[in-house]
Protein backbone atom coordinates (compact mmCIF):
# COMPACT_ATOMS: atom_id res chain seq x y z
CA UNK A 1 0.00 0.00 0.00
CA UNK A 2 1.54 3.10 -1.14
CA UNK A 3 -0.43 6.40 0.10
CA UNK A 4 -1.00 8.88 -3.33
CA UNK A 5 -2.48 11.94 -4.38
CA UNK A 6 -4.34 11.50 -7.51
CA UNK A 7 -6.89 13.71 -9.79
CA UNK A 8 -9.58 12.61 -12.25
CA UNK A 9 -9.00 13.77 -15.58
CA UNK A 10 -11.40 12.40 -18.19
CA UNK A 11 -11.33 8.58 -17.62
CA UNK A 12 -8.37 8.15 -15.72
CA UNK A 13 -7.48 8.44 -11.98
CA UNK A 14 -3.43 9.92 -12.27
CA UNK A 15 -1.08 10.07 -9.42
CA UNK A 16 2.22 11.29 -9.54
CA UNK A 17 5.81 10.30 -8.53
CA UNK A 18 6.39 14.07 -6.91
CA UNK A 19 9.62 15.89 -6.22
CA UNK A 20 9.88 14.68 -2.41
CA UNK A 21 13.50 13.14 -2.17
CA UNK A 22 14.23 9.65 -3.15
CA UNK A 23 16.36 7.36 -2.39
CA UNK A 24 16.72 6.38 -6.64
CA UNK A 25 15.53 7.87 -9.80
CA UNK A 26 11.90 7.96 -9.61
CA UNK A 27 11.75 5.84 -12.52
CA UNK A 28 13.46 3.14 -10.11
CA UNK A 29 10.73 3.07 -7.58
CA UNK A 30 9.58 -0.18 -6.13
CA UNK A 31 5.87 0.53 -7.12
CA UNK A 32 7.21 1.73 -10.70
CA UNK A 33 9.39 -1.28 -11.28
CA UNK A 34 6.40 -3.28 -10.26
CA UNK A 35 3.60 -1.73 -12.32
CA UNK A 36 6.02 -2.55 -15.27
CA UNK A 37 5.82 -6.05 -14.62
CA UNK A 38 2.13 -6.08 -13.75
CA UNK A 39 0.20 -3.40 -14.46
CA UNK A 40 -2.74 -4.41 -12.51
CA UNK A 41 -3.26 -2.20 -9.63
CA UNK A 42 -6.10 -0.65 -7.09
CA UNK A 43 -6.84 2.85 -5.82
CA UNK A 44 -8.33 2.73 -2.45
CA UNK A 45 -9.91 6.60 -1.31
CA UNK A 46 -11.72 6.30 2.29
CA UNK A 47 -13.78 8.85 3.96
CA UNK A 48 -13.60 8.76 8.00
CA UNK A 49 -15.41 10.47 10.45
CA UNK A 50 -15.40 10.50 14.59
CA UNK A 51 -18.94 9.21 13.61
CA UNK A 52 -18.11 5.84 12.83
CA UNK A 53 -21.41 6.16 11.20
CA UNK A 54 -20.41 8.21 8.52
CA UNK A 55 -17.05 5.89 7.29
CA UNK A 56 -16.77 5.08 3.71
CA UNK A 57 -14.70 4.17 1.04
CA UNK A 58 -14.18 3.29 -2.57
CA UNK A 59 -11.68 1.20 -4.36
CA UNK A 60 -10.86 1.41 -8.16
CA UNK A 61 -9.48 -1.53 -9.93
CA UNK A 62 -7.90 -1.36 -12.90
CA UNK A 63 -4.34 -1.38 -15.45
CA UNK A 64 -1.92 1.75 -14.90
CA UNK A 65 -0.32 2.93 -18.02
CA UNK A 66 3.16 4.54 -17.24
CA UNK A 67 3.76 8.36 -18.57
CA UNK A 68 5.97 11.11 -18.15
CA UNK A 69 4.85 14.38 -17.20
CA UNK A 70 5.24 15.67 -20.54
CA UNK A 71 2.99 13.20 -22.33
CA UNK A 72 0.23 14.12 -19.56
CA UNK A 73 0.06 18.13 -19.25
CA UNK A 74 -3.90 17.90 -18.40
CA UNK A 75 -2.84 15.43 -15.29
CA UNK A 76 -0.07 17.46 -14.32
CA UNK A 77 -2.54 20.36 -14.26
CA UNK A 78 -5.26 18.98 -12.62
CA UNK A 79 -2.89 17.32 -9.64
CA UNK A 80 -1.30 21.39 -8.96
CA UNK A 81 -5.59 22.22 -9.36
CA UNK A 82 -6.07 19.94 -6.17
CA UNK A 83 -2.57 20.03 -4.40
CA UNK A 84 -1.67 23.83 -3.50
CA UNK A 85 1.91 22.31 -2.75
CA UNK A 86 2.15 21.03 -6.29
CA UNK A 87 1.41 24.85 -8.19
CA UNK A 88 5.06 25.51 -6.56
CA UNK A 89 6.47 22.30 -7.69
CA UNK A 90 4.65 20.46 -10.45
CA UNK A 91 5.37 16.54 -10.38
CA UNK A 92 7.73 15.51 -12.46
CA UNK A 93 6.62 12.35 -12.83
CA UNK A 94 6.37 9.71 -13.94
CA UNK A 95 2.83 10.14 -13.85
CA UNK A 96 1.06 6.58 -13.38
CA UNK A 97 -2.70 6.59 -15.45
CA UNK A 98 -5.11 4.36 -13.83
CA UNK A 99 -7.92 3.50 -16.28
CA UNK A 100 -10.84 1.65 -14.14
CA UNK A 101 -12.38 -1.30 -14.82
CA UNK A 102 -14.26 -1.91 -11.79
CA UNK A 103 -15.50 -0.46 -8.32
CA UNK A 104 -15.57 -1.60 -4.90
CA UNK A 105 -17.11 0.28 -2.34
CA UNK A 106 -18.54 0.51 1.17
CA UNK A 107 -20.21 2.36 3.47
CA UNK A 108 -21.15 2.15 6.81
CA UNK A 109 -24.42 4.07 6.95
CA UNK A 110 -26.78 3.64 3.89
CA UNK A 111 -27.81 7.13 4.70
CA UNK A 112 -26.95 9.79 1.71
CA UNK A 113 -25.78 13.03 2.96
Amino acid sequence: MQPVTFALVGDRLYSAVDHKPKRVAPDRLARVRRLRRDPRAALTVDHYDVDWSRLAWVQVLGEVEILTADASPDAVGALCSKYPAYTEAPPAGPMLALRPERALYWSASSRSD
